[in-house]
């Protein structure tokens, strides 16, 4: 495996990124590992280097880039009322989705000058806040984007003129989106609202939901790991991609 971190340059700054992908067989389709809340961390780079493992091209940005190289987060981000915890929350809550898409398409122009990348369409999975964001992308880069996930993405249904559902007809790729039977970031009376609307979407993907589990499921080192959702989860994943990346 070859692993780097490197800057991709946006017209904010630059992104530092984990990059990594086999070091034999290239190129090999890219995809984007949208990170979570708690942000860049050891845990995120080990999930980058399973799916690399699988023969893709992985990028793992830092979203939180705008704020500074030292917005990684200690263990006690996770704790409510920790100091790491408002200090992640002060440059979460000014996230929107508009400057996460011009940085999408940075990374895009990226990843086309690299020669261990693949050339032509592209996948994205984003887990908690960067569910709408995998989302996102397939809409506003439907010529690029063949598959978008979102695990335990948050509030994917709202009043916000960002919603995510509104993006769910606009794009062309595949639409994979698992939600947590426990999860008060995406109550089970929205993911009702949003298979409805799913649905009338007509996209070739679904919304899975996954029993007994909690918001987080997937991380390793999350109290609420479990183990059989977490290998669900990756069996979805890479499947979607084989099917739309190859």
């Amino acid at each position: 495996m070859i692993e780097q971190t490197v800057d991709i340059p946006t017209k904010d700054g630059a992104m530092e990124s984990f990059i990594v992908h086999p070091d034999r067989g290239g190129p090999h389709p890219a995809v984007f590992l949208l990170m979570d809340a708690p942000g860049i961390r050891e845990e995120l780079r080990d999930m980058a280097r399973r799916l690399a493992s699988s023969g893709y091209y992985v990028v793992l940005p830092n979203l939180y880039y705008r704020a500074g190289r030292d917005t990684m987060y200690g263990p006690d981000v996770l704790v409510k009322g920790s100091a790491e915890q408002a200090r992640m929350r002060a440059v979460r809550t000014k996230m929107t989705i508009p400057p996460v898409m011009d940085d999408f398409g940075c990374m895009l122009a990226f990843i086309d000058r690299q020669s261990a990348a693949k050339a032509g369409p592209v996948g994205t999975h984003g887990y908690c806040m960067s569910g709408p964001y995998s989302l996102a992308a397939a809409a506003r880069y439907p010529d690029r984007v063949a598959a978008a996930a979102s695990f335990y993405g948050t509030w994917l249904v709202s009043e916000n003129e960002e919603s995510p559902h509104l993006t769910l007809s606009k794009g062309k790729g595949e639409l994979y989106i698992a939600c947590a039977e426990h999860d008060e970031l995406a109550p089970m009376l929205m993911v009702e609202q949003l298979k409805d609307l799913f649905a009338q979407a007509n996209n070739p993907g679904e919304i899975e939901i996954y029993p007994t589990v909690h918001h987080g499921f997937a991380f390793p080192q999350r109290w609420c790991y479990d183990k059989t959702g977490a290998e669900r989860h990756w069996e979805r994943l890479i499947a979607l991609y084989r099917r739309r990346l190859g």
